[in-house]
């Protein structure tokens, strides 16, 4: 099914019926993904005057709770608030939802001991394309993503360099296939996250970070029509929905 939008002066077509999740869930029944040091995420029925609320269990409902970090167990979008002391709400902050968004894939570049994304990567990437949104997708792509434990890895991670050349490019919305766009031990630095939000300056509200994605590899680099769904919760970062739709040409 074929629906066609205007965006920003220029009507685009894409296939509904052909939706691409780049979520990860949480799936307690299987290893999910996981980092920051925390233990898994978990989901349990809730126990009522001694009943336990399920119905395999005799109740006419399922009612489950879910333990769980936005952070470190699930695909999750975050505002600026997830840096400064006021916590913002990604909720308040993220007024629409439909980006027009270029996909790009990048091979970390050795830096010592670390891998890092650099601004001549993304440069090359996007070109003079202006995007509302970048989704990086990191290589090697392997499925183990969507069940990774990061901590005490060291995983790749965006050069400050990077983050400003996105803010100055434009870039409102950074989708990453990694628990975060920083070092995962600098000494509280996070220099990418405060460069991208502007932190020093004006900052930019309404800029989102999004990490944790998973992009298969069957999803070819190039311009997509984003959708960016999240759960509304007033708090600095909530689980999030992102989902690409191809434009027809």
């Amino acid at each position: 099914m074929k629906a066609t939008i205007e965006y920003n002066s220029r009507k685009i077509t894409v296939n509904i019926s052909d939706p691409l999740d780049i979520s990860i869930p949480i799936d307690v029944s299987k290893k999910n993904v996981n980092a920051w040091y925390v233990d898994d995420p978990k989901i349990f029925p809730e126990e009522i005057d001694g009943e336990i609320v399920k119905v395999s269990e005799g109740a006419v409902v399922n009612f489950n709770n879910i333990h769980f970090n936005p952070h470190s167990h699930i695909t999750h979008t975050e505002c600026v608030g997830h840096i400064t002391e006021k916590v913002h709400s990604v909720n308040k902050n993220l007024k629409y939802f439909i980006f027009l968004a270029e996909v790009v894939t990048v091979a970390p570049e050795s830096k010592g001991e670390d891998l890092v994304i650099s601004a001549r990567q993304l440069k090359t990437a996007l070109g003079n394309k202006k995007r509302d949104a970048i989704v990086i997708r990191t290589i090697p792509n392997l499925t183990d993503k969507k069940s990774m434990s990061y901590s005490n890895t060291n995983p790749p991670y965006l050069l400050e360099e990077a983050a400003v050349y996105l803010k100055e490019k434009g870039i409102k919305h950074l989708l990453i296939d990694l628990p975060s766009v920083d070092k995962e031990k600098d000494d509280g630095e996070l220099l990418a996250h405060n460069a991208f939000w502007n932190t020093s300056g004006k900052i930019r509200m309404n800029a989102t970070i999004t990490e944790f994605i998973y992009v298969p590899n069957s999803v070819e680099d190039g311009e997509y029509l984003l959708n960016l769904m999240i759960a509304p919760f007033e708090n600095d970062a909530t689980p999030s929905k992102p989902v690409l739709y191809k434009i027809i040409k």
